[in-house]
């Protein structure tokens, strides 16, 4: 196509995906990058703009994005040339941006990331989707391993950098460009986009409160396990399994006696960075040894979705048991940053919603050492939302000695209610018995956690939203 007319979302097939121009507002964004590096990957023409690059936070990230051939503009509206190009924004953004302003003016047409990835998604001979309130990107960035190992070539679009895949011409690896007919992808629930994907396997790893009321989850997710050939659950989440009877064709994983694919009663062995069991597939009684490079038992349930949903997709357990093996992990998932002189070792995590924050203290305290737990929330409006559980959560499973330090909301603009903030929850901590800090300053919490740290600590840095905690959690270990 060369004319300069505007075209409809409806439109845009696999087939011309890679003719047109895009644009990216806001590209440097955990669900922005990977799908630009897949379109550029497939050789589209992929332009971006992200209010990070303009605030100097990052810098790395933009200047790697260029050195691939990606054109970088300022946010205000001086790359949006052409009614041909496509814009992709998601639905948070705001009409005033100069993007938005200036497409509009244009005819430009504009899809936001879900409309982009289900187009993509839905196209592929074998989507394999991963649903859930926690553990998506990590199943995600499992599955794709495995795929990977087998043979098939997949494409897999990520939240999170893969380490299997990181390289020193791809230092953000949150996704692959494969020319296999697999396509594995993290499907979305809080803006009810994990409506539009058609998937041949659907895995739902649990159903808990984040975003949106448990009445419309079990809705969004319900209609998920229906419009898949193969719904892969969570045989130990009743929120789950109480969705069941809407798939054609299921397969279960779990730890409990019910699950189709679990491990062995008493088989588990932890290590502070690994977890083993023996994997049991109940269909036929076999058993295989697994042995994860990842800490925590709720890596090991991350584990079981995988192996289930590459069996449903069709490799062999044996086989796909045998290739998570050498799954590294995902950046900023219970990643370890390093272990001072002194003895304090820093893990930096993606922890930002009650069942991801109980999960990560939980592997911490599977293991003897005071922990500092630093949070700073992803914005005022999910503290809103779940800053009653947050709190409980970090008061009941820490201990007297445990601390739990919190700044202000990260923060980058816009209309939002800010008059809600961290020292709700600090208050909320407390009321549940737990013991915990309100410091406004991000910089001002790091001086304390190097005050009060002693030998044997373990700090974790949680959060989402920022990449610049990673960071944050580098410059504490180096000041430790």
């Amino acid at each position: 196509m060369t004319d300069d007319k505007p075209l409809a979302p409806a439109a845009l097939t696999p087939a011309n995906l890679a003719s047109r121009e895009w644009f990216f507002c806001g590209i440097g964004g955990s669900g922005m990058l990977p799908l630009a590096l897949i379109l550029r990957g497939m050789g589209a023409s992929v332009a971006g703009s992200d209010r990070s690059r303009d605030q100097g936070r990052t810098p790395e990230k933009f200047a790697w994005l260029e050195s691939l051939g990606f054109k970088m503009f300022a946010q205000d509206g001086s790359g949006i040339t052409s009614a041909r190009q496509v814009l992709v924004a998601s639905a948070a953004v705001e009409d005033t941006v100069p993007e938005m302003v200036r497409a509009k003016a244009l005819g430009c047409t504009r899809m936001s990331r879900a409309e982009l990835l289900s187009a993509l998604f839905n196209a592929a001979p074998q989507g394999v989707a991963v649903g859930g309130t926690s553990g998506k990107s990590t199943v995600t960035g499992m599955i794709g391993w495995i795929m990977t190992e087998a043979g098939r070539d997949p494409t897999i679009m990520n939240g999170a950098v893969m380490k299997n895949f990181v390289a020193e011409d791809a230092p953000f690896a949150s996704a692959r460009v494969g020319s296999g007919e697999v396509f594995v992808s993290e499907v979305d629930e809080s803006d009810g986009s994990i409506a539009l994907y058609n998937p041949a396997v659907a895995v739902l790893n649990n159903v808990s409160l984040d975003h949106k009321s448990l009445e419309e989850l079990r809705d969004l997710f319900g209609n998920f396990l229906a419009r898949a050939g193969t719904a892969v659950v969570n045989a130990d989440d009743a929120e789950s399994m109480g969705l069941i009877d809407r798939t054609k064709s299921a397969l279960t994983f779990g730890f409990g006696a019910k699950a189709q694919i679990s491990v062995e009663e008493g088989s588990i062995t932890e290590g502070p960075t690994s977890i083993s069991a023996h994997v049991i597939d109940r269909r036929s009684g076999a058993v295989y040894p697994l042995g994860l490079g990842v800490p925590g038992r709720h890596n090991l349930a991350n584990a079981l979705a995988a192996l289930a949903a590459a069996a449903a997709a069709g490799v062999a357990l044996d086989d796909a048991v045998r290739h998570l093996g050498g799954f590294a992990g995902l950046a900023r998932r219970f990643d370890v940053v390093g272990t001072s002189a002194s003895g304090v070792t820093v893990i930096d995590d993606f922890g930002h919603n009650p069942e991801k924050v109980a999960a990560t203290l939980a592997t911490l305290k599977a293991h003897p050492g005071r922990v500092i737990a630093f949070f700073q929330p992803h914005g005022y409006g999910p503290l809103r939302q779940m800053g009653h559980e947050l709190a409980e959560v970090m008061a009941t499973r820490l201990d007297a000695n445990d601390v739990t330090i919190l700044c202000d909301p990260v923060y980058f603009g816009g209309t939002v209610d800010r008059s809600v903030g961290s020292e709700r929850i600090v208050s909320l901590i407390r009321k549940h018995g737990g013991n915990a800090e309100y410091i406004p300053e991000r910089a001002v919490c790091a001086d304390r956690i190097v005050e009060m740290s002693r030998p044997g600590d373990r700090v974790v840095v949680m959060g989402a939203r920022d990449d610049t905690l990673s960071l944050f959690a580098r410059e504490i270990l180096q000041r430790l």
